[in-house]
């Protein structure tokens, strides 16, 4: 009855704070809202509705500028008080509640985002009239512990003494960390003179001590860091195009003026990877007990990713970078001059390199991210994580900063339980337009590591798991369930995946040349693409679409050149679908058959549409209204087309009438068979919430190409320094038209005889798109079909064909074969060596660093944490200009 009594209270407060009457910062009024009651953070967001706090914003700005101060200053009392006593508690929580409450709406108006930064002296009650001066930094802020107390005359940003407050309370003995001394009232600790290296949450990395487990001191951390969030997302209310500004809550929050940066850090990567949601294992554990450990290892994932992501040094040295690109003149760097400094976080995490801090590491995440592919024979029994894309943000920020720890990834087959998970959240997010940034992010990591030759070596250990995932039953290595899961995304996703589709054949390029054994499953989902990405009408109706065709050319290249022993699979499937070679070979170049295959698609049961680009002509809109969706029966081979393809090459008559017209369940050997207890993919509810995203930067701005085994000397310099072939003579059309930045580049040798012997040798994925004839128009011509269908990479696979059909027909007719085993087996004792063309050099593209992708993170960890925080709903019902908010 009592505590009703004091809601009621505090919620006349709210209302009489609205009124036109300025309550003076001394008025007793202001101590029942945090004194007197026990008001959950639930209650405060029912007690406080948004429209009042704009009210008290817009009508009387000084109420709720007092009001703001007041809060800080109890924080900052209670500090110096050491927050002994249980009134003094509950008094720095109900501030915390308030302050988490108000803050968003402090930022979402420009006038006032600058409050907690204006310079407000301590014993000035008229700091109001400060509120249009000029920011002080941390630096000239703080010179020692001593200019934190508020009895000092010295001027300190309220945003700063909030901060310090709130760093110091979350090493507060009693009240969120367990007191290491007991030897009386008088011997006990001083909060501000603490050393808070000893009260570091969790035993792991820097820490060897396990302190025990406190649910009630877990409560009080979590809301204390949901504040400091609060605080960190003032990024949500600039434009995108702001968001590259310092955040100054941050950077203070990271600098060498927060004395506890080191042990706040450490706390906070050690809950995350010392968390265990199974526990000891009991089933339904979770339905028995609260957990209060999930709440703070969620909270502090979203503190650690966001503190990392503000890297302004990197970020500016990114921006001169792609400055000198654009200017191509060197730029001066200039020095940083805007206060925000080193941040330690990132300076902590770049120096971990002890292999036990790795292995802490590594297996905390891959323990919480492998939580919802747990399966057992009680159903629901398990506790089920929902922090999957905050891990994965972590784990690629970690690799980002600190490459000893990637290197420590990729040593051993650890790095397999990363991509199972990842995956598993591709496969299973593929229809859901919803999680379109897990996609992203889950691809971007795979992109990362695809760069560095030990993953593709790994993803040839054989796969054994039984994960639960809609794709066919398979006896294979890990690269055949990549295969299966991006055949999956390409022909079952959503069309808002489409600008994936370069990253996720990028990764199959890198990984390719490591490949030893692709299963006939895989073999089959790789020509299945072809087919699809080589059809004319796909080739025709987007300036960028031949592509996706260079990239699957060249894994098909690399597994040729340098994996042919143990990929009999691979080669029979070309062997089968050779038609499909024979076609890009003799793609129409006249005016007549252009408009032929554009107008005239056959409709199969593997359509794909077309990848969207910014600009289409009327004539590409009309194309693409005929695009159908692709039906989820991609696996089955039409029969009529390989019947047709019999009488245009004119050679597969002599092989077995069985093998000719095999379906694609017989070739896969899965007879249509899914994982057992395997979770279908499936569109998000109707209603669903979900974030806008930026859009990505194009795949060459994305990656850097280099050479694996750089040791070869003789290659020809080139455009773009990655191929030995030479650029050709532009065209008069293509002299008077420019080239967009974004577009490849493809160059050819100057004689013909050289082109035919190194056509396809060396020019790994640089593919150049003739202009287009004006910004706004653009159609396929003769000419522009030419320019990159002569440099498509054929000459490996035509030699190979030339070779092993003939062979392939001899000894079926010459054994009567019936069964496509034995032609298996005579293709794995069959041999190349010194039919092909000369080994290309393997060219691998590693990811690169750069401004689009920064901003494309912060964009989407924002977004993360918005729809994360719904119990209560922080930033709901603000107005955030960082993206926007969408229902499907």
């Amino acid at each position: 009855m009592g505590n009703t009594d004091s809601k009621l209270n505090f919620r006349k407060a709210i209302v009489l704070t609205q009124k036109n009457q300025r309550i003076d910062a001394d008025d007793p009024f202001w101590e029942q809202f945090w004194t007197g009651h026990q008001t959950t953070l639930e209650d405060v967001f029912v007690l406080v509705t948004p429209n009042e706090i704009r009210n008290i914003r817009n009508d009387n700005p000084a109420n709720l500028a007092t009001l703001c101060y007041k809060a800080v200053e109890k924080l900052a009392e209670a500090v110096d008080s050491s927050c002994r006593t249980q009134a003094e508690q509950q008094c720095v929580l109900n501030c915390v509640r308030l302050l988490i409450r108000i803050i968003p709406y402090i930022f979402e108006d420009e006038k006032w985002r600058d409050f907690f930064w204006s310079s407000l002296p301590a014993q000035d009650k008229q700091y109001l009239n400060s509120k249009e001066q000029h920011h002080l930094s941390a630096a000239e802020s703080e010179e020692g512990e001593d200019e934190r107390s508020h009895g000092q005359n010295q001027t300190v940003p309220l945003a700063q003494s909030l901060l310090n407050a709130l760093c110091d309370l979350l090493f507060c003995p009693d009240f969120t960390v367990t007191a290491a001394r007991r030897s009386g009232p008088d011997k006990a600790e001083e909060l501000a003179n603490i050393d808070s290296c000893e009260y570091i949450w969790e035993s792991g990395v820097g820490f060897a001590h396990s302190p025990p487990k406190n649910a009630h001191m877990e409560r009080r951390r979590t809301e204390l860091l949901k504040l400091l969030l609060t605080c960190f997302s003032e990024p949500m209310f600039r434009v995108p195009q702001e968001s590259n500004e310092p955040n100054k809550w941050i950077a203070y929050f990271t600098s060498a003026d927060n004395r506890h940066a080191l042990p706040l850090f450490t706390s906070l990567l050690n809950t995350v990877c010392a968390y265990d949601p199974v526990g000891f294992g009991v089933p339904y554990n979770h339905l028995l007990f609260t957990d209060t450990t999930e709440p703070l290892v969620e909270a502090c994932l979203q503190i650690l990713i966001v503190t990392l992501d503000h890297d302004m040094i990197i970020q500016q040295q990114q921006q001169q970078l792609e400055m000198q690109r654009q200017l191509k003149v060197p730029v001066i760097p200039s020095p940083y001059d805007d206060g925000c400094g080193d941040n330690l976080f990132i300076n902590y995490l770049s120096r971990v390199h002890r292999d036990e801090d790795f292995h802490f590491i590594l297996k905390g995440i891959t323990r919480l991210l492998n939580n919802p592919l747990v399966q057992n024979y009680l159903p629901n029994s398990t506790k089920r994580l929902h922090c999957h894309q905050e891990l994965l943000i972590l784990f690629w920020k970690i690799c980002d900063y600190n490459k000893k720890f990637l290197y420590f990834v990729l040593k051993s087959s650890d790095v397999l339980d990363i991509l199972i998970p990842i995956l598993y959240h591709l496969n299973y997010s593929r229809a859901d337009q919803s999680r379109v940034g897990l996609m992203h992010i889950g691809v971007f990591i795979l992109l990362l590591l695809s760069g560095e030759r030990n993953f593709g070596v790994r993803l040839n250990k054989p796969y054994t798991a039984t994960v639960p995932m809609d794709i066919p039953v398979f006896t294979g290595t890990h690269a055949d369930l990549l295969i299966t899961v991006f055949h999956k995304i390409i022909a079952t996703g959503h069309q808002r995946l489409q600008p994936l589709f370069d990253c996720l054949l990028t990764i199959l390029v890198n990984v390719s040349p490591y490949l030893k054994t692709l299963s006939m499953v895989a073999s089959v989902k790789l020509l299945h693409l072809l087919e699809a990405f080589s059809t004319p009408w796909f080739l025709l109706s987007a300036p960028s679409n031949h592509h996706l065709v260079f990239f699957l050319l060249e894994i098909f290249n690399n597994i040729i050149q340098y994996q042919f022993d143990g990929n009999s699979n691979l080669v029979y499937t070309i062997i089968r679908k050779r038609h499909v070679f024979h076609g890009m070979a003799n793609l129409p170049t006249d005016m007549a058959g252009i408009a032929k295959c554009l107008s005239g698609r056959k409709v199969g049961k593997f359509n794909l549409p077309p990848v969207r680009h910014k600009r289409l002509t009327s004539n590409t809109n009309h194309y693409a209204k005929q695009i159908s969706k692709s039906e989820e029966e991609e696996e089955e081979i039409d029969d009529d087309e390989d019947e047709e393809d019999e009488d245009e090459l004119d050679v597969p008559h002599c092989l077995p009438a069985s093998i000719l017209e095999a379906s694609a369940d017989t070739q896969e050997g899965d007879n249509g068979k899914e994982t057992e207890g395997s979770i279908t993919a499936l569109p998000a509810e109707p209603g669903t919430l979900k974030t806008s995203l930026l859009e990505t930067p194009g795949i060459t701005q994305m990656t850097e190409r280099e050479q694996a085994h750089p040791v070869c000397t003789d290659q020809t310099p080139t455009i773009d320094g990655t191929s030995d072939i030479a650029p050709f003579a532009k065209t008069n059309a293509e002299k008077n038209s420019s080239s967009s930045p974004n577009d490849h580049q493809i160059t050819e040798v100057d004689t013909p005889n050289k082109r035919n012997h190194r056509l396809a040798v060396s020019q790994r994925g640089s593919i150049r798109i003739v202009p287009q004839p004006s910004p706004e128009v653009w159609t396929p011509t003769p000419e522009w079909i030419v320019s990159w269908r002569s440099k498509l990479p054929l000459q490996t696979i035509m030699r190979l064909l030339q070779v092993l059909v003939p062979q392939v027909e001899k000894i079926c007719i010459d054994k009567g074969l019936t069964d496509e085993s034995e032609i298996l087996k005579f293709l794995q004792h069959g041999t190349l060596v010194g039919l092909l063309p000369v080994p290309h050099p393997i060219l691998i593209r590693k990811y690169q660093a750069n401004s689009g992708t920064t901003a494309w993170f912060r964009t989407y960890i924002w977004g993360v944490i918005y729809l994360r925080n719904v119990e209560p709903a922080v930033w709901y019902d603000t107005e955030v200009k960082l993206f926007e908010i969408q229902r499907v």
